[in-house]
């Protein structure tokens, strides 16, 4: 998974988590006022704000999506407002009962281990203003159920949050993994798997690069294996592969770096010259063809031309008209470079009225 992706997926959950947070306050703010405790006042003043700082945050979440709200400070922010809560309401219950003080304290719990199941800071913060509230307010008389309530939940988020912290480590290690097979298994679709040159969708890749990089003279060549059927007839298809294999490596040693050499069909490749003049073109394609007669590869069936491995080539300029044009042209130029001998190479008619 990619950064950007990962970041969103992060995003995503903060979004989630936090609406939930707030609802749930909004919730329990609600209960609040409609279910007095101890028939003291329903309503305070910390209430009526964690009801409108709910709902206004929550309204904000929905209208601007791209916006994150800090969920920490959020947290802790309606913390300490509980917390405020806890003491006007604990102080206007006649007679101290820790059973209040215990189910506010749950109240708290349960919306911070709802809400924050994955992120053990922002429960921490939204829980400690009341547990701290409360231990003080219970001046330690029933302190091993307050710290029970307490740690409880913590523990379970805690371990919650490791378990996570590992499942996205691992999520993101695989993701990656992925990707990476991925791109491998893009490279290898470019790729001729016997020759190791590109194929024709690895050239046409190669080509739109070539072309975004701007202007140039580009030269197109197509090279053809010379009675390459009688070859394969003769001396078996494994020894056709071992000299096409030849063949190609020959090709490829003969050109720079920077020039794309693509196994265009069975027998036949072509090579884009980029970025090069008409006469360095010319002896590219002649230092090729002299590289592969000087392989020296049998062929007795090649008589007409040599007793080994010959190939012939057709030359032809990369102009406006596109790629689909200087195909053509090299490959009218490559055909009667096969009528006139075979082994040798001949220009498009455009190349030699330049």
């Amino acid at each position: 998974m990619s950064a950007k992706n990962w970041r969103a997926l992060n995003k995503g959950k903060h979004q989630l988590s936090l609406r939930l947070f707030l609802l749930l306050n909004a919730i329990s703010a609600c209960f609040s006022m409609v279910s007095p405790i101890y028939h003291t006042a329903a309503i305070t003043v910390p209430v009526v704000l964690v009801l409108l700082l709910s709902t206004a945050f929550l309204i904000w979440q929905l209208i601007d999506k791209q916006r994150l709200i800090n969920i920490n400070s959020v947290s802790f922010l309606l913390g300490v407002i509980w917390a405020w809560h806890v003491v006007i309401k604990n102080n206007a219950i006649p007679a101290t009962d820790a059973s209040f003080l215990i189910i506010a304290l749950l109240s708290i719990l349960f919306i911070g281990s709802i809400s924050f199941i994955n992120n053990l800071q922002a429960f921490i913060l939204h829980c400690l203003p009341v547990a701290l509230t409360i231990a003080w307010l219970d001046q330690g008389e029933h302190w091993p159920r307050v710290l029970y309530s307490i740690a409880l939940p913590a523990i379970g988020i805690t371990i919650q949050h490791i378990i996570q912290r590992r499942n996205d480590k691992f999520t993101q290690r695989l993701m990656n993994k992925l990707l990476e097979e991925k791109e491998t298994l893009n490279d290898l679709s470019m790729i001729d798997p016997l020759t190791g040159l590109y194929n024709r969708r690895g050239f046409q890749n190669r080509l739109e690069n070539v072309l975004a990089a701007g202007s140039g003279n580009h030269y197109v060549l197509l090279l053809d294996i010379d009675h390459f059927k009688a070859y394969n007839d003769n001396y078996g298809h494994s020894m056709g592969d071992q000299a096409l294999i030849r063949v190609s490596a020959a090709i490829r040693d003969a050109v720079r770096s920077r020039d794309i050499v693509t196994r265009y069909g069975g027998e036949e490749f072509m090579v884009l010259l980029t970025n090069i003049d008409a006469d360095v073109a010319l002896q590219t394609a002649e230092r090729i063809r002299q590289r592969v007669y000087d392989l020296k590869i049998l062929h007795l069936f090649n008589e007409q031309v040599a007793t080994n491995v010959t190939i012939s080539i057709g030359l032809s300029p990369l102009e406006d008209d596109g790629i689909d044009e200087a195909l053509r042209m090299a490959d009218q130029a490559l055909y009667r470079a096969k009528g006139q001998g075979r082994n040798n190479i001949l220009t498009s008619d455009s190349l030699q009225a330049a």
